[in-house]
């Protein structure tokens, strides 16, 4: 019998993996029996993941996936329900928003926070390009994230020789495993490039009607750090939609409701139609971000109708 060699993903093709086994990148094929026979899984095997190789071959056979200590996925598109895992097994996920060019999607970020939470990876919010805003405007986001409560590194990677932020998200990522997520354009590559230049990474520019993002990234892929560590580059999004959250565990995604729902009339409350919610209490009175709650109800009628966004556009 063949011995089995361990080793981890590094980028994922249609029908091979890129595998880093001892510092040796191996291209291997995944096995049949990997995939899911629900056909519940877009890709039974994602950037991050520890896996073991069959080498006899060429390519080598990809034969198993380790399990994973966390995972952030998502609903593919709304021309493909299945799962799409993103990536596995990491240390940290810095949600990378734009604060103009193209503005700041409260529902967007929100959406990738609460998918954090179920896959189990802490999350830091980084708000870039923040030369294009109002200190007002920044600070109306910083208390809203801040008291969740998560991280808030604020960024401008195009500010003077080292750039705003960079040297504190450099510090942030040593010797880590880091996901960088968020929108097309939100200016992932320019942080990256800026975090070690040596990646020269293709930066996109900002489409003139919509102002969104060209996608320049259009597979996730990890790369080493020369200051330590490593981080995994993600394609760009416009739509994130959870996958597979039972409706009574979404409120269970927000850590700002806690300290309230502990209140609520009901010990079961959904938070959004229940008498005496101390949740719904606490957004009319401004102790809780109403485009948190927005987001909140948002996924609860999502869950409960399961209809595809009709403007939801496929990004892999």
């Amino acid at each position: 019998m063949t011995a089995l060699v361990k080793g981890r993903v590094v980028r994922t093709d249609a029908k091979v993996c890129h595998v880093d086994v001892e510092g040796e990148i191996v291209l291997a094929a995944p096995r049949g029996i990997l995939f899911d026979p629900q056909n519940q899984q877009k890709n039974p095997v994602a950037v991050g993941d520890w896996v073991e190789l069959d080498r006899s071959g060429s390519p080598a056979g990809l034969e198993r996936v380790l399990p994973r200590t966390n995972w952030l996925s998502r609903t593919a598109s709304s021309h493909d329900p299945r799962e799409q895992v993103l990536a596995t097994n990491v240390d940290q996920l810095f949600v990378i928003a734009s604060v103009n060019k193209p503005g700041f999607s409260s529902n967007r970020t929100d959406r990738i926070l609460a998918a954090s939470e179920w896959g189990h990876i802490p999350a830091r919010l980084v708000l870039n390009k923040v030369d294009l805003a109002t200190e007002v405007e920044l600070e109306n986001l910083r208390s809203t994230y801040e008291s969740i409560p998560i991280d808030v590194i604020e960024t401008c990677a195009t500010k003077g020789p080292e750039g705003a932020g960079i040297e504190t998200l450099r510090e942030l990522m040593r010797d880590k495993v880091s996901i960088f997520y968020g929108a097309s354009g939100a200016g992932k590559s320019t942080l990256l490039n800026a975090l070690q230049p040596g990646l020269k990474l293709k930066v996109g520019k900002i489409s003139r009607y919509w102002e969104t993002g060209k996608h320049t990234t259009t597979y996730s892929q990890m790369y080493p750090l020369d200051f330590g560590g490593h981080v995994i580059d993600t394609p760009g999004i416009r739509v994130f939609r959870l996958f597979g959250v039972p409706i009574d565990h979404v409120r269970d995604l927000f850590p700002d409701f806690r300290p309230f729902q502990e209140r609520c009339r009901f010990s079961v409350c959904s938070h959004d139609h229940e008498p005496d919610c101390a949740v719904f209490d606490a957004v009319e009175q401004g102790e809780l971000a109403a485009t948190r709650y927005a987001t909140y109800v948002e996924l609860l009628d999502e869950i409960r109708n399961a209809k595809p966004d009709e403007d939801e556009v496929p990004e892999e």
